[in-house]
């Protein structure tokens, strides 16, 4: 098999059939699939772990009240202030959502949802619509548009710095889209150039394709790992830059 067709299958999203609701036909997809297994562990999953009281369970319990007092503390909080604290249930979803499809993709037959750019693009848009939700909420549609540019700014600087600065937060939400994307496409594609090493080089004989394969296997272990770091890191950072740009459109000075 080529480099080309292992990425492919492994990678791009694989639509099997189509559900009609009348004009719309909704494709039920690999990544698709994933996202609802994503969702039916934070379903039924987190609230079995969070209320259970057995003992095996709870490095798991410790570990998600760890996850959601930093994000309390240390993201909301210092972001968007007290207010903040009515949005914990939103961002630990957010975190836990993106966690798990990051991790789902590290599964045997699994598939990173968060590879496909049609999934982060959703993700980003809430991020946009949430900015300018609360910034309108919090400042009045009025006061969240003349805020937008900094006071004190020259007047004849306005009509310069005022489509800036709506190019800017459309780029807020693009570039989260962006950054998860490609880490976690990036990612894959490395580990399976690594695995496809193995096919390559045996297809020049069986002795040197024995002979590269400890070498594939070992950065392939090695990758896994940065992975499952980046799995972690690519959700807070989503989190992060969500509640600092929300924060910011809430509190303008």
């Amino acid at each position: 098999m080529e480099l080309k067709e292992i990425l492919e299958h492994h990678i791009i999203d694989h639509v099997w059939t189509y559900l009609g609701f009348g004009p719309i036909n909704l494709p039920i997809s690999k990544h698709l699939l994933m996202m609802a297994i994503a969702a039916l562990l934070m379903l039924f999953g987190l609230p079995l772990i969070i209320r259970s009281r057995s003992a095996a369970l709870a490095p798991f319990r410790s570990m998600i009240e760890v996850i959601v007092l930093f994000l309390r503390d240390d993201v909301i909080r210092p972001s968007m202030g007290p207010k903040g604290d009515a949005f914990i249930g939103y961002f630990s979803t957010l975190f836990f959502f993106i966690l798990s499809m990051n991790l789902i993709g590290l599964v045997p037959y699994g598939a990173t949802a968060t590879g496909n750019l049609g999934v982060t693009a959703a993700l980003a848009f809430m991020t946009f619509v949430l900015i300018i939700a609360m910034g309108i909420k919090e400042q009045g549609p009025v006061g969240y548009i003349t805020h937008m540019v900094p006071k004190g700014v020259p007047l004849w600087l306005y009509p310069i710095l005022f489509p800036i600065e709506l190019i800017g937060l459309v780029t807020k939400a693009f570039a989260l889209c962006i950054r998860l994307f490609a880490n976690m496409l990036g990612g894959h594609i490395v580990i399976l150039s690594f695995i496809s090493f193995i096919f390559i080089f045996g297809s020049f004989g069986a002795v040197i394709g024995f002979g590269v394969a400890p070498i594939s296997i070992i950065l392939v272990l090695f990758m896994m790992m940065l992975e499952i770091f980046v799995a972690f890191l690519q959700a807070y950072i989503f989190v992060f830059l969500t509640a600092i740009f929300t924060g910011m459109a809430m509190h303008p000075h």
